[in-house]
C-alpha cells in the first residue's frame, strides 16, 4: 500500500529487504504457542506496563499473540489486538477484539482517531518493512495524551527480519526504533536499555536473562 504524503521516508528500499521475501502470512500460519522472550524479561515488560498503563484504558497491542504480558490484576477498558495469526489471537485471554492484517502489505490501522489511549508492540518492530507508515497511523488513532510502548530483546527470527535491524546491534536497534517515532512526529522519552537476571538458581549465581530495552513515545 502506498504511503501518504505526510510519512516520511526514511529507509532505503535495500533496508527493507528481508532474506525470506516469501508472503509472511505463511510463515505465521501455523500457531506458536510459546514464549519467545524469557522470563525475566516476560516480568520486566509487565512491571513497565504496570507503571505506565492506566486502569480503564483502551490499549492497541499491535503484533501480538497468545499472550499481552499485562498485569492480571489490572482492568482495562478494551484491549485490541492485532497479529498475524488467528488462533494464536483467540487464545489470548487479555483481547476483548482481534483482527489479522499483514502490516508489511497494508500499514493502514481499522481504527478511529484519536481512540487508543496506548499502543504496545513486543518483538514486533523488528519485522516491519514499512516501519514509517506504522508509526504514522499509530499517531494518528492515539489520543494526545496517548503512549506508545516498543520493548525488544536480541532475539529475531532472522530471516523475516530486514536487513536494517538484521545488521545492526541493540544499540543501532534502539536509535532506529526513536529515529523512525521523531521522523513522523512522536516525542520520544529516555531510551531504555537494561541487563535482566536470569530466573530460578542460574540467576541466583548471576546469570543473565534476556536483555530488555524499551522505547517509549508521545504523540
Amino acid at each position: 500500500m502506498a504511503q501518504s504524503p505526510s510519512t516520511l521516508r526514511l529507509l532505503s528500499e535495500e533496508q527493507r529487504r528481508k532474506r525470506d521475501e516469501s508472503d509472511d502470512a505463511l510463515f505465521y500460519a501455523q500457531p506458536r504457542f510459546v514464549h519467545h522472550l524469557d522470563g525475566a524479561f516476560r516480568s520486566r515488560l509487565t512491571r513497565l506496563y504496570r507503571e505506565r498503563l492506566k486502569p480503564g484504558a483502551v490499549l492497541l497491542d499491535l503484533m501480538s499473540s497468545w499472550v499481552s504480558h499485562l498485569p492480571g490484576d489490572v482492568v482495562y477498558g478494551e484491549v485490541i489486538g492485532h497479529g498475524l495469526n488467528a488462533e494464536e489471537l483467540a487464545a489470548n485471554p487479555r483481547l476483548n477484539r482481534h483482527w489479522v492484517q499483514n502490516l508489511n502489505r497494508d500499514p493502514q490501522l481499522p481504527l478511529a482517531d484519536r481512540s487508543v489511549d496506548a499502543a504496545l508492540i513486543v518483538a514486533g518492530w523488528q519485522y516491519l518493512q514499512q516501519p514509517e507508515a506504522v508509526a504514522a497511523e499509530l499517531r494518528r488513532v492515539l489520543r494526545s495524551d496517548g503512549q506508545l510502548i516498543v520493548a525488544f530483546s536480541n532475539r529475531m527470527f532472522s530471516t523475516k527480519a530486514p536487513r536494517i535491524w538484521l545488521e545492526g546491534s541493540d544499540r543501532d536497534h534502539l536509535a532506529y526504533v526513536a529515529r523512525v517515532l521523531l521522523g513522523q512526529g512522536w516525542r520520544v522519552e529516555p531510551l531504555i536499555a537494561e541487563g535482566t537476571r536470569a530466573e530460578g538458581p542460574l540467576g541466583w549465581i548471576g546469570g543473565q536473562g534476556d536483555p530488555f530495552f524499551a522505547v517509549i513515545a508521545r504523540p
